[in-house]
């Protein structure tokens, strides 16, 4: 189709059209369609010939997807942008209208991902002529993917198979991956709640599931959730396909830090798997329990750990690396009553110069506080006391 005339083209689209071929037309409107190569299908007038081949109100949408191929081929993406805009708008009053009907799915599904791209290259292109609000564009488009998820949403009289319901989960994952890109994670909420109480939460395709639970694990660790964070992430990590190295990858990139939160470290073997190397040193720190370790794996690596939004999360690693230095010291004493003093010298040996006894037993006291470690400080004796009896329990147990 890269050859294709403007008449051929009108007529295929019209025909997928009237037969009601939601994934022909799909195709014939995205932007990853052969048909965007042609020379031949923006040429003077073309609205008349759309005009004289396509129906009403399709015709409308035929025009706006060529006007925004004649953008796009002038890499003018602000143009294409308010034209693929005004075109999920147009297709959203035809869907409206398309009672006890789902087989245009497939269309919405192509015209909002492509208005998400287009809109991240708006914002660029924005962001050179020096705009000062980033993200402007994106926020549109959320407005825009919002009409489409509410007429999902409303459709409750279909039967479960002709429902528009079963859009919806694609739609969040657009909108999600929007609130992310512009940091507005509080507009995530109304959605999860949504699928939540979706009776096809479970039934939605695999891939879109995972999607899902890939950002909704990552809210959960912007909420210090980490024990949801590890189950939305694991569902997302082992149901990934297994070509999908990608992005298994990146789901890693966050389901590393929150099981190392948890007390799972992960093996030499998966970090080389996935080229994530950037945590072996981490992980080696906080077995060995060693903060002079950790600090320098922080520092080396903190481009990567910033970018990618985990540093935090690696920064509360340190208290299971003080829970497990105190381990060492305790095994070494092996006493039940050990002075404070010994942790306190400990703690200086690992490079940390500026702390005294006091800061010391605050730190053991958030330990025992956390259940982390099992005893008690006696202030008379300046000493920990710990139980006789599983003393430093596994973190995964304590969780």
């Amino acid at each position: 189709m890269a050859n294709v005339t403007l008449n051929q083209y009108l007529r295929e689209i019209e025909s997928a059209w009237q037969s009601r071929s939601g994934t022909e037309v799909s195709e014939l409107l995205s932007f990853n369609h052969p048909h965007v190569m042609s020379s031949k299908l923006i040429t003077e007038g073309f609205e008349k010939a759309v005009e004289r081949i396509v129906e009403a109100p399709f015709d409308e949408i035929v025009v706006l997807h060529l006007r925004c191929l004649s953008c796009i081929n002038q890499q003018k993406y602000l143009e294409a942008y308010t034209e693929q805009s005004a075109l999920v708008q147009a297709f959203t009053k035809i869907f409206q209208t398309q009672k006890e009907d789902n087989w245009a799915l497939f269309i919405m599904y192509v015209i909002s991902l492509d208005l998400r791209m287009f809109a991240i290259k708006s914002d660029k292109e924005l962001a050179q002529r020096g705009a000062d609000k980033p993200g402007q564009t994106l926020e549109k488009a959320a407005e825009c993917l919002m009409g489409l998820f509410r007429v999902c949403a409303a459709d409750n009289r279909s039967s479960d198979e002709d429902t528009k319901r079963w859009g919806m989960l694609y739609l969040v994952n657009q909108l999600l991956k929007i609130y992310f890109r512009i940091n507005k994670l509080h507009l995530c909420k109304a959605l999860i709640r949504a699928i939540d109480a979706s009776q096809f939460k479970d039934q939605f395709s695999l891939s879109q599931q995972v999607t899902y639970r890939y950002y909704v694990g990552r809210k959960a660790i912007f909420e210090s959730d980490f024990k949801s964070a590890e189950k939305f992430l694991t569902f997302a990590f082992e149901r990934c396909h297994k070509n999908c190295r990608t992005n298994k990858r990146l789901i890693l990139i966050y389901l590393i830090p929150v099981k190392m939160l948890l007390g799972h470290l992960p093996t030499p073997q998966l970090l080389r798997k996935y080229d994530l190397l950037q945590f072996s040193e981490v992980v080696q720190a906080v077995k060995e329990g060693n903060l002079r370790r950790l600090n320098d794996a922080l520092v080396q690596h903190d481009a990567f750990f910033i970018r990618c939004g985990v540093y935090l999360i690696l920064e509360k690693l340190k208290v299971t690396t003080y829970r497990n230095l105190f381990k060492k010291v305790t095994l070494l004493t092996k006493m039940y009553q050990i002075p404070i003093e010994a942790y306190h010298e400990a703690l200086k040996f690992m490079g940390i110069e500026d702390i005294d006894l006091d800061e010391t037993q605050c730190i053991i006291a958030n330990l025992i506080f956390e259940n982390k470690i099992k005893g008690y400080i006696s202030n008379s004796h300046n000493k920990l006391v710990i139980s006789k009896k599983d003393a430093f329990p596994s973190l995964a147990a304590i969780v």
